[in-house]
């Protein structure tokens, strides 16, 4: 089975919930896992967050776009901003996350540990930050 969706959501907190509620409902169509599901579902509100807080410029980029593949055995997920990107093409991800009591920093480290493979960098073309990770899928017994 394959499933494709792309949202343009306002960078607004309330869409991050949106979705993920989204993802989750695709998954448990399709008969994914529910341990995968819920592990890219949180990659993916971490994704969101961060564009949510840092994908503006303050020149009117006041969206983003969610991209989700589920085909065959994996899922790509991809969260681009039209924001100012990150500095030098690419952030500086931690080898280990911040402190615990840190309330920022966690997020992209937190991707890294859910996905099976990550690609952090800018959009080319149109600038902005873009998040891509996928994830192999396990399916449910009773899978459709």
């Amino acid at each position: 089975m394959s499933i494709w969706w792309s949202l343009h959501l306002r960078r607004d907190a309330a869409s991050v919930p949106l979705a993920r509620r989204l993802l989750l409902g695709t998954m448990e169509t399709a008969g994914v896992d529910p341990d995968v599901s819920f592990d890219l579902s949180v990659a993916l509100s971490e994704a969101c967050a961060n564009a949510v807080e840092h994908g503006g410029d303050g020149a009117g980029s006041q969206d983003y776009r969610v991209t989700a593949y589920l085909d065959g055995e994996k899922c790509r997920i991809e969260v681009a901003d039209t924001g100012p990107g990150f500095p030098g093409g690419g952030p500086r991800v931690p080898v280990r996350p911040p402190h615990t009591d840190a309330e920022h920093g966690r997020g992209l480290c937190l991707i890294r540990e859910l996905a099976d493979h990550v690609h952090i960098g800018n959009e080319p073309e149109r600038g902005g930050a873009v998040v891509s990770f996928d994830k192999i899928l396990k399916w449910r017994d009773d899978a459709p």
